[in-house]
């Protein structure tokens, strides 16, 4: 498996598969036709990128890297789905006389990723094991848990401050959306609602405070994801308040220390990767359940850390939070991260927390294990009709 550093990136939403790979994806083109006389470029976005680029303002992302360098046009044809992945987009540059400099097809696979077809990563593997019995395996014969093994294979590698700064990124997201107010862009009229939460909240104690402020944070970095603020993947921009919400309050009513709080990313991280090598974390792939499941899975593994949750106590609760979204359906109203997936962060903040309860309340055995829910949502997202995998067209899109 790669870093976990794949898994958290910092950037700005709305959408991570529709806005920041194909920024990635733009300045990566101007790289390859670096020195080239160039009149004019030409990209072409297939599937569920064109389906629902304009929600995610997948065309602002890629114009404002390359009409600085060249007049660029954009056509969308939500009508072609390409073999390799749904999110296809094809680059071409045209010189002075006509002629094509250069032609480039690419995809944006989920969490700001690109693959292209034929060619592989050229990231190294960092971690030989790949599957959470491997790896709670190897914690049971040496004693260890989850953030030992990133530890170990990563802590040389200025894994930690890495994981500083993304706690710090979601720390500030929080921060900025429950002082923000007013509608978000798109044209839905959708009010910022985590301000209210917050005030509301603050006035309970106990229990109904707490859960009101788990709300009350998710909403507020999802609110901040769909204006295009700053934000970190966890795994995926349309999935990124779920762990802030969960850490942040945890954080606030616990006095969990920092150190506590990065060693429950680095856990959730380990999640989070085996659910992207072995399956998809990309939404038009295998739908919602592959971003808020993966989230909530994420999420759950890392407070039930922090309460000191075993290997097999932690393996539970993320199994809980992904079994119980499969078949979530990715279908964003008007192609915006608004409808239904502000709420559903918050929702699945709210199961995250349980199910570590649920998993805390046990000694751990259980018969389904994570790595089967994990293949089981790899099949079901490919069962689903492309209907309901980010184009819009179906479920609560369609109404």
């Amino acid at each position: 498996m790669e870093s976990i550093r794949e898994i958290y990136k910092i950037g700005h939403g709305p959408s991570s598969s529709h806005t920041m790979g194909p920024r990635f994806a733009a300045e990566r083109f101007l790289k390859r036709i670096a020195g080239s006389d160039v009149e004019k470029f030409e990209v072409t976005l297939y599937g569920s990128l064109a389906a629902t680029g304009k929600g995610h303002l997948t065309d602002v992302a890629i114009l404002d890297i390359m009409n600085p360098v060249a007049p660029t046009t954009i056509e969308w044809r939500p009508d072609v789905f390409l073999k390799f992945h749904p999110n296809g987009m094809k680059f071409k540059a045209i010189g002075n006389g006509g002629e094509t400099i250069d032609e480039w097809t690419v995809y944006s696979v989920g969490g700001g990723d690109l693959a292209e077809e034929g060619v592989p990563s050229n990231r190294p593997d960092v971690y030989e094991m790949s599957t959470i019995a491997e790896i709670e395996q190897w914690c049971k014969r040496t004693g260890r848990t989850y953030w030992e093994y990133v530890d170990i294979k990563e802590g040389a590698n200025g894994i930690w401050d890495y994981l500083a700064q993304v706690w710090q990124a979601m720390q500030r997201a929080v921060g900025r959306g429950i002082e923000a107010e007013g509608v978000l862009p798109g044209g839905l009229g959708v009010r910022r609602k985590a301000v209210s939460y917050y005030v509301k909240a603050s006035g309970y104690t106990g229990s109904l405070r707490s859960r009101g402020l788990v709300y009350a944070y998710a909403l507020a970095v999802s609110e901040e994801n769909a204006s295009g603020g700053e934000i970190v993947t966890a795994p995926t921009c349309g999935s990124c308040a779920v762990m802030p919400a969960v850490l942040y309050e945890l954080y606030k009513s616990k006095g969990f220390s920092e150190q506590r709080i990065l060693r429950a990313l680095a856990t959730a991280g380990i999640f989070g990767n085996v659910v992207k090598t072995n399956a998809s974390i990309s939404g038009a792939e295998v739908g919602c359940q592959g971003e808020v499941g993966v989230a909530c899975a994420m999420a759950a593994a890392a407070a039930c850390q922090l309460f000191g949750g075993t290997p097999a106590q932690i393996e539970y609760a993320a199994e809980m939070g992904l079994e119980h979204h499969l078949g979530l359906t990715c279908d964003p109203v008007c192609g915006l991260v608004q409808i239904p997936c502000i709420e559903r962060n918050a929702y699945a903040a709210a199961r995250a927390l349980d199910a570590n309860l649920y998993a805390s309340f046990s000694d751990g055995n259980h018969r389904v294990s994570f790595d089967r829910v994990v293949r089981v949502m790899k099949q079901t997202g490919k069962d689903l009709p492309s209907l309901y995998k980010e184009t819009a067209e179906g479920g609560l899109a369609a109404l």
